[in-house]
């Protein structure tokens, strides 16, 4: 492509996001700017309904259980923005998943004399209901919606370990509340492994249900508390075909009985007319009925209040960065930043009680639990998001979260993608050792370090784990023996850098060494015949035949093909350059990338597989670093037209606004970084390369007190590129940042201009860091 083509590409494609008019953020509450609906449609994978910050509970509809486990993809979230009805109200869902569970203690409101104890179907409804998009409002700890089949108003809202319902019943009409254990997300038969029920004597509805899902053995126990008193209920064991009840005593068979357990438990709650709307209050644990009751006594209030307070959270936790953005750029990174505050999510009880990965009840000294740990997705930007802009407690807990998995983990590693306290063994690599290594090296110290990088050694030496034998015996996994090994192997070489990094700066001289040598052995995958980054059999040849397009699970690469990992080396990139032949041949490689025709190929096949510019693939993490790889080649202002081209094409303001899966923030997170103008190319190096600003404005609130400003000169549409950058008015002519520049506090100024500034970081110390070229003077 020409540079006058590139040019006005680079224009053109910035027309929605960039204006001459600019709304500022805080002209309204910071919470006021955020769209739950965005990334509902689509594959984005997100909820709308009501949760707190990082909070255990999230209270969301449920648009369609009924799919199995393998036809379920869309439904993630258990809500879709395209669907005509809503199933029920459940308390736990995943932000943004590519898989799922969770789907927990299924409520809905019934009004009238009958009151159906299934779900139906859309065609023929039971407790289901139509609804409209134009009676929903969905905001930061709220959401509404008018369900038309029992014209009952329904209101959510939660706070840290609560979710409050609030049902507007018609006048004149029972009204009546279904409780149902039997629903779930990415269900199938015989997920409930066992579940009960208690009718307490003070009203207060209490039960719990162990699943066999995607985190097997999940405990889940709940206390729900209503403000009217109930007339009448009854508590449903749909199990069918039970080939041996045992022997019941005097009147256990009626469905009015307190109690109840089995596979298939329905609660039926009835109220009578009402003369004011129900409010229903639900604690959950995953200890015990008591950890429930706690955690439902633990957050005071009404739904009013405990609505009031959950905004406030939202308020502070969103004005860590304040902004000024034309729309819909404003309600796109409004959202983004929402979404990337939502997980890890709280996962230890008001008392500091939680359920590890043992499956043992344990005690947190100090610190609240985190878990829902999306770690292959989220150590790239949505960690190093949250050490920027997070209180340095909520760092600290996930750090002593992942210590603690660690320490309670029957295979004694770190966490791989885990939540509610379980591990699930899905993705690669040991992910949990650049978040804990970039925490530290950016100075994040409220942990023991030593038994940090126990963990991290324990993690990267665990043989049996993913052919780490066979990695850290040949320096590569053999493909003949461990599927992925391409990815696998330059993602633990990346790891073990970060090891090396935190090993060193605490003074750990020979673990440092080991695993600076482990975070070279990317090399044994590059073939230098065909300049990709390969699989290699256990005898040391490359497998054949090789197509750099190719996607198969369970191949040479993790949802991605040669394209993509190509270029996963963030330690090194220099390093890689030059297997590439250097600079030049480097920006022909990755312009080839982003402007490669894809009309041969065919990924329907795979569904993470979202969000194609070219084979640059941005619906999925592998591609998330590769725009900002230019910069790295003395070439910082392709960056700037590249960015514009993914953020104009793979977000927006709509429900379809996320490309991909947001994957528990990170999507979002990229998009953060990105609009504020630099990103973590490489946690662990305490740099962010410059990309291009999309904000006109931004002040970040770090700690003591101390703020960073970022201010845009001439930003608009015609004028997509850096001319010049200063910090604190010191004209800064490298294309990175260092972390300790950010958190002193001070100002970051772009002037933007039409055309490039192409001798803008191209001198080889301009660049950021890569391993290899480490001495040069930064």
């Amino acid at each position: 492509m020409s540079v006058f083509k590139r040019s006005r590409l680079a224009g053109a494609l910035l027309g929605l996001f960039l204006s001459t008019s600019a709304y500022a953020q805080d002209a309204a509450r910071p919470s006021d700017a955020v769209d739950p609906f965005i990334g509902t449609g689509g594959e984005g994978h997100t909820f709308p309904g009501a949760v707190a910050p990082f909070g255990m509970v999230q209270l969301s509809p449920d648009t369609d259980t009924s799919c199995v486990i393998r036809t379920c993809y869309g439904h993630a979230a258990g809500y879709r923005y395209d669907d005509p009805t809503i199933e029920g109200f459940s308390h736990t869902h995943f932000s943004g998943a590519g898989h799922s569970d969770l789907g927990d203690i299924l409520v809905m409101p019934v009004s009238g004399d009958t009151v159906p104890m299934d779900p139906g179907t859309p065609a023929a409804p039971g407790y289901r209901s139509r609804f409209s998009h134009a009676t929903e409002v969905a905001k930061p700890g709220y959401y509404a919606v008018t369900l038309d089949g029992p014209g009952v108003r329904a209101e959510m809202t939660a706070g840290t370990r609560i979710g409050v319902h609030r049902y507007s019943f018609p006048k004149g009409k029972a009204a009546h509340i279904v409780v149902d254990l039997r629903s779930s997300l990415y269900n199938y038969p015989g997920k409930i492994l066992w579940s009960g029920l208690h009718m307490r004597d003070d009203g207060v509805l209490t039960g719990f249900r162990e699943t066999r899902g995607w985190a097997p053995g999940r405990k889940l126990y709940f206390a729900m508390r209503f403000s009217a008193p109930l007339v009448g209920h009854a508590l449903v064991n749909r199990e069918q075909d039970i080939a041996y009840k045992g022997f019941q005593g005097p009147g256990r068979g009626s469905d009015t009985l307190a109690e109840k357990l089995g596979q298939a438990l329905e609660a039926r709650l009835d109220f009578g007319p009402l003369d004011a709307p129900l409010e229903v209050k639900v604690g959950i644990s995953g200890v015990d009925e008591a950890g429930a009751l706690a955690n439902l006594d633990s957050e005071p209030g009404g739904f009013d209040a405990v609505r009031a307070k959950t905004q406030g959270d939202w308020d502070n936790a969103l004005g860590a960065v304040k902004f000024e953005a034309a729309a819909p750029m404003r309600r796109i990174f409004a959202t983004a930043l929402y979404h990337s505050l939502l997980a890890p999510s709280v996962w230890s009880d008001s008392d500091g009680r939680y359920r590890g990965p043992d499956d043992q009840v344990h005690q947190a000294d100090g610190f609240t639990v985190r878990s829902t740990f999306s770690l292959w997705d989220t150590f790239r930007a949505e960690h190093p998001l949250l050490t920027l802009i997070q209180p340095e407690k909520t760092n600290t807990d996930i750090v002593r979260s992942l210590i603690a998995s660690q320490q309670h983990s029957p295979d004694g590693i770190l966490p791989v993608w885990q939540f509610a306290g379980r591990e699930t063994w899905t993705m690669i690599g040991y992910h949990a050792v650049p978040v804990i290594a970039d925490a530290y090296m950016k100075g994040i110290r409220g942990f023991d370090a030593e038994a940090a990088l126990q963990a991290m050694v324990a993690s990267a030496d665990h043989a049996s784990y993913g052919g780490l034998g066979e990695y850290i015996r040949r320096g590569y996994v053999p493909i003949d023996k461990e599927p992925e090994a391409a990815s696998k192997t330059v993602e633990y070489a990346y790891d073990d850098w970060t090891i090396a990094r935190m090993a060193r700066r605490m003074g750990k001289t020979d673990i440092a060494e080991r695993f600076e040598k482990r975070a070279g052995n990317w090399r044994n995958s590059f073939d230098a015949k065909t300049g990709w980054l390969r699989a290699r059999l256990a005898n040391g040849a490359f497998r054949t035949p090789f197509d750099p397009t190719a996607i198969n699970y369970g191949s040479d690469y993790t949802e991605g093909n040669a394209w993509q990992y190509s270029w996963f080396v963030p330690q090194d990139q220099a390093g890689l350059f030059k297997l590439l032949g250097g600079d030049a041949k480097t920006v022909k490689k990755l312009d080839a990338m982003f402007d490669f025709d894809n009309s041969k190929v065919d990924y329907s096949h795979a569904e993470d597989i979202a969000g194609l510019i070219g084979q640059y693939i941005h619906g999925n993490e592998p591609s998330h670093h590769v725009a900002y790889l230019y910069s790295y080649a003395g070439a910082p202002w392709r960056t700037q037209e590249r960015l514009g081209q993914i953020v104009q094409s793979q977000y927006g303001a709509k429900p379809e606004g996320l490309s991909g899966n947001d994957d528990l923030g990170q999507m979002s997170a990229w998009l953060v970084f990105t609009a504020l103008g630099f990103y973590p190319v490489a946690p662990g190096s305490n740099e962010y390369v410059i990309g291009r600003p999309f904000l006109s404005q931004a002040t970040l609130a770090l700690p003591g007190g101390k703020q960073f400003a970022i201010r845009t000169d001439n930003l608009s549409d015609a004028n997509p590129y850096i001319r010049s950058v200063t910090l604190n008015g010191t004209p800064l002519t490298r294309s990175y940042l260092r972390d300790d520049e950010i958190r002193q506090g001070g100002e970051l100024r772009f002037v933007m201009g039409a055309q490039p500034n192409k001798l803008w970081g191209k001198r080889a110390k301009a660049r950021p860091f890569s391993s290899s070229t480490a001495a040069l003077p930064h």
